[in-house]
């Protein structure tokens, strides 16, 4: 990996999460509860282990000691959790630009959740945290469809490229 591809990997996932916010911004309270059969009982749940993924890496790469999970705490509405979902993907941006690319290769330690220590090379943990996402925003396409809502659109990385034509 590169810090190129790490930017423009960043960039797709801040492209994405907004498309994806655009839709969230459009539902119903009902839709937004509704239980549906997935990785997580609702759009809402599925949308705060999102953020909640990315608000982590982000503390875990700036070496925050004790790390929040922010699904464990979060009490706000629907229209706050979709501007700290767009914050901490400009934030994952923001760090991709400042990142020293001579780093991309070294070892970085942090903590699970469960407290246990793991070790990846940092382009791994890039690869991890955007990939991470777009696996639950397919989710969240689905689950969207699910609840009746249609006016979705693609979200793959090829239609973000065919984009910066």
């Amino acid at each position: 990996m590169t810090k190129a591809f790490l930017i423009e990997f960043a960039d797709y996932n801040s492209w994405a999460n907004g498309i994806v916010c655009d839709w969230l911004h459009q539902i119903s309270d009902q839709q937004w509860e509704h239980e549906v059969v997935s990785s997580f009982s609702s759009i809402q749940t599925t949308v705060l282990h999102i953020i909640s993924a990315e608000y982590i890496w982000l503390q875990r790469m700036n070496m925050v000691e004790n790390t929040e999970w922010l699904a464990d705490t979060y009490k706000g509405t629907r229209a706050q959790l979709i501007v700290m979902w767009i914050q901490a993907s400009e934030k994952l941006k923001k760090f991709a630009l400042d990142f020293n690319e001579n780093n991309l290769p070294v070892k970085f330690n942090f903590r699970l959740r469960n407290k246990e220590l793991e070790t990846l090379p940092f382009y791994q943990v890039f690869a991890h945290v955007f990939n991470h996402s777009t696996y639950h925003r397919g989710q969240l396409i689905m689950m969207l469809r699910q609840v009746g809502f249609t006016q979705v659109r693609s979200t793959d990385m090829l239609e973000f490229f065919r984009n910066l034509k």
